[in-house]
């Protein structure tokens, strides 16, 4: 998502935020630090091609749609249909759609051939969109620069969407898939990632697989989302140093995610967010996290990296300074394609790896 746009993904994710009593309870707590108005430059570690970007994106009008999800869907896709034809001028791959297990996906396929090392692995991609849009191009986007970039066969998932559905209608899409390719693949042979709302539900998914007789995979990678709700200092910061407008303090109370999709589950549900179990997450695969640096996910997945680490998970964590949230799908920036290649490099010392678990923290 662009600047603003990824704004608007945050204001979606706080629409159902209880505002009132929690204001004024967070505005009354000394902890709370009142800071006056300040400038803050775009970051001198970032490149030159994301510094322009930026300041054009940050001038775009916001787009608001309300409750109107048909309008919000027709943006987003032309948002991702712009998207996908930058990714296609740089990536060149083989796009063939099936149904996996009952779901729809989209095989994609790098058109020099999958190379000899990964003839028998494979990725699930799971896309984002807040859980409303984004199957179809926004897959794609995600999908195709890994293919090509890693030579191996990518599976992008088109899970389920809300409103229409809820939660666990994508982790049940994503285990549908991923029970149907183990049938070709063993389990350390396949890899998740997903970016956004994806990167929830691939944490969300892993945490499913353990109590549906299902194998840990090899890897998984969680962008821009991971298994906790969204919180932290990177929902003000992020929101306040991407050209929008500040979220409610409300925010600050409850670390959940007040999005349709996750109407009415209960925040202590592990499946559902699996930070809050330790025992969930001590049967993770190792994990790759990645965000921007302004990015209002940046809280949730350094969280997300501390408490895998506490349990032994072996994971790595990398925030892009200056960056925002899922700037990667801008794939002619620098950092965009630095980060597919941290993404593959990932997978391909993890991907059929034997498993050396780390000793918890003491």
């Amino acid at each position: 998502m662009l600047i603003r746009t990824c704004c608007a993904a945050l204001a979606l994710l706080m629409m159902t935020s209880p505002a009132v009593a929690q204001t004024t309870a967070v505005l009354d707590d000394p902890s709370t630090a009142r800071l006056p108005p300040i400038v803050l430059p775009y970051s001198n570690f970032a490149s030159p091609e994301a510094r322009t970007l930026a300041g054009r994106l940050m001038h775009e009008p916001p787009f608001v749609f309300g409750d109107d999800i048909a309008k919000a869907r027709d943006h987003y896709g032309r948002y991702n249909d712009a998207r996908l034809a930058e990714v296609r001028a740089l990536y060149a791959t083989r796009e063939d759609r099936q149904t996996l297990g009952g779901v729809p996906v989209d095989i994609v396929v790098p058109s020099q051939g999958v190379s000899e090392r990964n003839a028998d692995r494979i990725l699930i991609n799971v896309h984002g969109g807040a859980w409303m849009w984004g199957s179809g191009s926004g897959a794609l986007v995600e999908a195709i620069p890994i293919a090509a970039v890693g030579r191996i066969k990518v599976v992008a998932v088109d899970y389920r969407l809300a409103p229409e559905h809820r939660y666990p209608a994508a982790s049940e899409d994503v285990a549908a898939v991923y029970r149907e390719l183990l049938k070709t693949y063993r389990p350390e042979n396949i890899g998740l990632y997903g970016c956004s709302a994806g990167g929830v539900v691939v944490a969300q998914a892993t945490a499913w697989f353990q109590t549906h007789d299902l194998p840990t995979p090899g890897a998984i990678g969680t962008f821009c989302g991971t298994g906790s709700g969204y919180g932290g200092d990177s929902v003000f910061l992020g929101q306040a140093t991407t050209g929008g407008t500040a979220p409610l303090p409300a925010a600050a109370d409850t670390i959940g995610i007040p999005n349709p999709y996750m109407d009415g589950v209960a925040l202590d549900d592990a499946e559902a967010y699996p930070v809050t179990d330790a025992a969930i997450i001590a049967r993770f695969p190792p994990t790759l996290l990645l965000a921007g640096g302004r990015d209002f996910a940046a809280s949730t997945l350094t969280t997300m990296h501390r408490r895998l680490a506490a349990v032994g998970v072996e994971s790595e964590l990398f925030l892009f300074d200056g960056l925002w949230h899922a700037f990667f799908v801008w794939p002619e920036l620098p950092e965009s394609k630095e980060a597919y290649g941290l993404i593959v490099r990932f997978f391909d010392r993890h991907l059929g790896a034997p498993r050396h678990p780390l000793p918890p923290a003491s």
